[in-house]
C-alpha cells in the first residue's frame, strides 16, 4: 500500500468516526472518549493530507506549464522557482505525516537504566567501557538529564569491568535506547608497548525504568544478601556491609549494588535494576511466543549485535545499523551524539512506516 492509499483509507475511517461520534447514546462513555482521541489524531493527519493534495495539484500544474513551449522565459523561470518551492514543501509535509502515522513509543519518556560491560580485550576493553561512560555522562549533561551511578566495578587503571547507571529526566530512554549493542574500539592501547592497533569491545544494554506497579516483586522470591563493598586495590573500602546482592529465584537474575554508602539506598537501586531486567525478560518471552521476526534491530538491539565502531587512527565513528560514518570521533566522545541519534531515530521511523504501509 502506498502512502496516498493509506491516507485515503484513514480519510474514510475519519468519516466513519464522525458518524459514530454523532450517536447521542455514546456521549460521556468510555467508548466516546476513545473514539474522540482517535478522531483528534486522524483529524491532524487529514489536515496535512488535504494540504498534500493541493501541493500535488500545484506541482502537476507547474510541470505541465514547463512542458509547454513558447512561454515567456521569464515566466518559465518563475514557474521553475515556484515548482521547486512546492516540491520542498511537499517533502517537509511528507515527513510531518510520517511522524503522525508512526505511533510514539510510550516508554520513550521514561528514565533509562544503562549497563556497560567490558568485553573482549582485557584491560583495554575496561578502559573503553570507562570512555563510553564518560561519553554518556557528557551527552546526558547536554540534554539536561541526570546520571545516577547504581553499581560499578572499577579497575586499577581507571577502567570499568562493569558499570550500571540510571539516566533520569523526561525522554531519557528515547535518547539512549539506540545505544544497545556491542561497541567496538580500534586504537593503540596504553598497555601496548609495540604500538600495534588493537580491537576491543564493550557491551551496552539500555532498559526503560519501570514503576513498581508495572512489575511487582514478591519478597518470598528474592534472596537478599549484604556484603562489604570495595574499590580497586582495596580503595574506598567500606567497613560496613552496605553492598547488596539480590537474586530473583524464579528467573535466576542477579543484581548487585555497592556504590551508595547506605545499605538501604543500595537495596533500593538494586530493586530498580531488577524490575527493569524482569520487564525486559517478560517482553522478550512474549515476542518469542508470538514468533515475530524482527525486521529492524534499531531501538531494540540485541546485545550480541555489533552496532558501532570507534576507530582512533582514522578519527572515525561508524554506526553499522545505518551505514553512517562520521569523521568526528573526538566530538562524539565529548558527548555530541545528536547526529548519530537523530539518524538512527529517522531510520527507525522509516522502517516503522514501511510496516504500516504494507
Amino acid at each position: 500500500m502506498g502512502l496516498m492509499e493509506k491516507l485515503a483509507e484513514l480519510e474514510r475511517e475519519l468519516e466513519e468516526l464522525e458518524r459514530e461520534l454523532g450517536r447521542p447514546e455514546l456521549v460521556g462513555t468510555k467508548r466516546y472518549a476513545e473514539l474522540s482521541q482517535r478522531y483528534a489524531k486522524l483529524r491532524e493527519i487529514q489536515e496535512r493530507y488535504e494540504e498534500l493534495k493541493r501541493l500535488e495539484a500545484e506541482i502537476k500544474e507547474g510541470e505541465e506549464l514547463l512542458r509547454t513551449e513558447g512561454e515567456d522565459e521569464e515566466l518559465r523561470e518563475l514557474a521553475r522557482e515556484e515548482l521547486e518551492a512546492a516540491r520542498q514543501r511537499r517533502e517537509r509535509l511528507l515527513e510531518e505525516i510520517a511522524l503522525l502515522l508512526v505511533p510514539e513509543d510510550p516508554r520513550d519518556s521514561q528514565n533509562a537504566i544503562v549497563e556497560i560491560r567490558a568485553g573482549a580485550g582485557g584491560e583495554e576493553s575496561a578502559l573503553f567501557a570507562a570512555d563510553l561512560f564518560r561519553m554518556y555522562q557528557k551527552f546526558a549533561e547536554r540534554k539536561g538529564l541526570r546520571i545516577d551511578v547504581m553499581d560499578s566495578h572499577p579497575t586499577p587503571l581507571g577502567g570499568f569491568k562493569s558499570i550500571v547507571f540510571a539516566v533520569e529526566g523526561r525522554g531519557a530512554y528515547g535518547l539512549f535506547k539506540y545505544e544497545s549493542g556491542v561497541h567496538r574500539v580500534q586504537r593503540i592501547p596504553v598497555t601496548e608497548s609495540s604500538g600495534r592497533i588493537h580491537t576491543s569491545t564493550a557491551t551496552v544494554a539500555v532498559l526503560p525504568e519501570v514503576e513498581e506497579v508495572d512489575v511487582q516483586l514478591d519478597e518470598d522470591e528474592l534472596e537478599i544478601e549484604t556484603f562489604r563493598s570495595s574499590g580497586p586495590g582495596g580503595q574506598h573500602a567500606n567497613v560496613t556491609d552496605s553492598a547488596v546482592r539480590i537474586v530473583h529465584k524464579p528467573t535466576g537474575i542477579v543484581v548487585t549494588c555497592q556504590d551508595a554508602r547506605s545499605q538501604h539506598k543500595n537495596k533500593e537501586k538494586a530493586l530498580r535494576i531488577l524490575r527493569a531486567r524482569l520487564k525486559e525478560l517478560l517482553e522478550r518471552e512474549k515476542e518469542q511466543e508470538l514468533a515475530e521476526a524482527r525486521r529492524s534491530q534499531i531501538g531494540r538491539a540485541m546485545r550480541a549485535e555489533k552496532v558501532r565502531t570507534y576507530n582512533f587512527p582514522q578519527n572515525r565513528v561508524t554506526d553499522h545499523r545505518i551505514d553512517l560514518t562520521l569523521y568526528q570521533l573526538e566530538d562524539v566522545l565529548e558527548g555530541e551524539l545528536d547526529p548519530l541519534i537523530e539518524a538512527l531515530a529517522r531510520a527507525h521511523r522509516e522502517r516503522q512506516l514501511e510496516e504500516i504501509l504494507r
